[in-house]
């Protein structure tokens, strides 16, 4: 008889994904072992290899959660009746609120899927995709002309996203400017760029 599921299991779930992107952040994926990010869980390793076979099941499952979470809270901020300009400063907004708090997360998305399979990398890289789509075709809306002549759609695009990905690596809660603050600065260093490229 399959063993059924507890009410809670998915509730411990994250609380297990949320560990462990804290281990991996810290430690390195190499160096993070199964029974470190147990002890950190603060649950046994039988249970933590009930949930996750294997290290690898662990970060795939960590960034395919943070990147279906980003997407949806993309989706959802999205406004397509507005003028494109309104629309990036939403989207903007969306990303960087959406990494709020989730740093590790994150940092695992940048530097934990080398080890992922073919199968994992297709599933995320999709997501990935949805997500930077959805961005280049606004601003392709600002700037039409962008693949006029040369393909310069994509490398502006992948430049805000540039800006969005490392904001950790530096900004404090503290600091002199909010989340906010910050969405304005990038989309207004992309907007007044993105029309003098040619």
């Amino acid at each position: 008889m399959a063993r059924t599921r507890a009410s809670d299991f998915q509730e411990k779930q994250r609380g297990l994904l949320s560990s462990a992107a804290a281990v991996f952040a810290e430690m390195g994926m190499e160096k993070a072992s199964m029974a470190l990010i147990a002890s950190h869980s603060q649950v046994s390793k039988a249970l933590l290899y009930h949930y996750y076979p294997s290290k690898d099941a662990l970060i795939f499952d960590i960034v395919r959660t943070h990147l279906t979470e980003l997407d949806d809270a993309i989706e959802t901020a999205d406004r397509p009746e507005l003028p494109a300009t309104e629309r990036l400063h939403l989207l903007v907004k969306a990303v960087l609120k959406n990494y709020e708090g989730r740093d590790n997360e994150h940092k695992v998305q940048l530097n934990g899927t080398s080890a992922l399979s073919s199968e994992q990398l297709a599933e995320l890289q999709e997501i990935e995709r949805r997500i930077v789509r959805r961005f280049s075709g606004v601003i392709q809306e600002i700037n039409p002309d962008l693949n006029n002549g040369r393909p310069l759609l994509m490398p502006v695009t992948m430049s805000l996203f540039g800006m969005m990905n490392w904001v950790y690596m530096w900004f404090r809660p503290n600091g002199p400017i909010t989340r906010d603050e910050y969405a304005e600065i990038a989309t207004t260093l992309i907007l007044e760029g993105v029309k003098a490229v040619r």
